[in-house]
């Protein structure tokens, strides 16, 4: 008697994941990756999920795709609104077709702040059961949140946290992340300074070490829906 299976017949997941994703200039292989496979994501997904007796009511996504706020200008953010794939998901593969890579100027790029933005979206309460997911791609380490405390260049988003520490604090506090039971991170990253301390210390957090500047080029497609998949 399979008392798993039981337990999830008839729960409707509501799903939310985030992708923060590098764009900058050694990352063309991931996101060619992410944008041949952006409409078929939703039915690949249900399917993976029908197989494990979950059902999905309701999936939105949304992309936080960043370079570095002190290299790139106006060019190092650009975010969607959570996107519904059931009824929009042409608006999916459209924000997705529209990145490109490109900039980042030195090696370090502003990965924590994409995570910190992510984890601050809007996060669906409704459902049997809810995921709130984020999936980050990077090949990158990142600046610290404390660089240049005094003088943020202009482009820099505000309301940021001001160290690691209370970043992690979004991630383990409930302010942000209401549904303790419902978050998990996924990261795609190098085992490098703030990825490697997030993959050991934070909580419902899942590391698939990638090789920096590589571009995520050993990440294939099955890969990132496994992941996710085994996330919800």
């Amino acid at each position: 008697l399979n008392l798993n299976k039981m337990s999830n017949q008839g729960l409707k997941y509501n799903v939310d994941i985030v992708f923060c994703i590098d764009v900058t200039g050694s990352m063309g292989g991931i996101l060619d990756t992410v944008k041949a496979n952006a409409l078929k994501f939703y039915p690949d997904l249900q399917k993976a999920l029908e197989e494990k007796d979950k059902n999905v009511e309701n999936l939105r996504i949304k992309v936080v795709a960043y370079r570095d706020f002190y290299c790139d200008g106006d060019n190092a953010l650009k975010h969607s609104d959570f996107i519904d794939m059931k009824s929009n998901g042409e608006v999916f593969n459209s924000f997705i077709s529209n990145l490109e890579p490109d900039g980042g100027g030195d090696e370090p790029e502003n990965g924590l702040e994409a995570l910190a933005l992510a984890i601050n979206s809007d996060w669906t309460k409704d459902g049997d059961r809810q995921r709130h997911i984020i999936v980050v791609y990077s090949d990158a380490s990142t600046h610290p949140l404390e660089k240049n405390a005094g003088s943020k260049p202009s482009n820099y988003p505000q309301d940021m946290p001001k160290d690691f520490n209370e970043l992690t604090d979004w991630w383990e506090g409930q302010s942000h992340m209401p549904n303790n039971s419902a978050k998990r991170l996924v990261l795609f990253a190098p085992d490098s300074n703030s990825w490697r301390d997030i993959a050991t210390h934070w909580n419902t957090t899942i590391h698939h070490p990638s090789k920096a500047s590589n571009g995520l080029s050993e990440v294939d497609y099955g890969t990132i829906l496994s992941a996710i998949v085994n996330s919800i």
